[in-house]
């Protein structure tokens, strides 16, 4: 298993306030589904931060960071069976990614996917 980039999730009362203000760090915008968007840095891609303004409609609760791997079923299986807290079950998201919710030892919330 491979780790292919990992992204803060930041929750924001306005996904255009978030988009200018990260654009003056040099991020533009590579993903916006409405209600989370990814900005991202054009020189390094997997330099990344994804701004959410409420609930995405299939988890119970956001997460605070997203982890993308390289066979999220292997990743699944694994967290299974160290008895980790599944927060949401894998399962395959309308948005083009399959993905679980997992809690670590200190309550944040982990999203782990892969896109398909």
């Amino acid at each position: 298993m491979s780790v292919r980039r990992v992204v803060p999730n930041l929750h924001t009362e306005s996904v255009e306030a978030s988009r200018e203000f990260y654009g003056l760090l040099g991020l533009e915008e590579v993903m916006n589904l409405g209600w989370i968007m990814t900005v991202a840095s054009p020189s390094v891609p997997t330099a990344q931060v994804s701004l959410y303004t409420g609930d995405d409609g299939t988890a119970p609760v956001p997460p605070d960071v997203s982890v993308e791997v390289d066979d999220v079923d292997a990743v699944y299986a694994a967290v299974r069976g160290s008895g980790a807290e599944i927060v949401h079950p894998l399962q395959d998201e309308e948005w083009g990614v399959r993905r679980f919710f997992v809690r670590d030892p200190d309550g944040r919330v982990i999203n782990v996917l892969s896109h398909r």
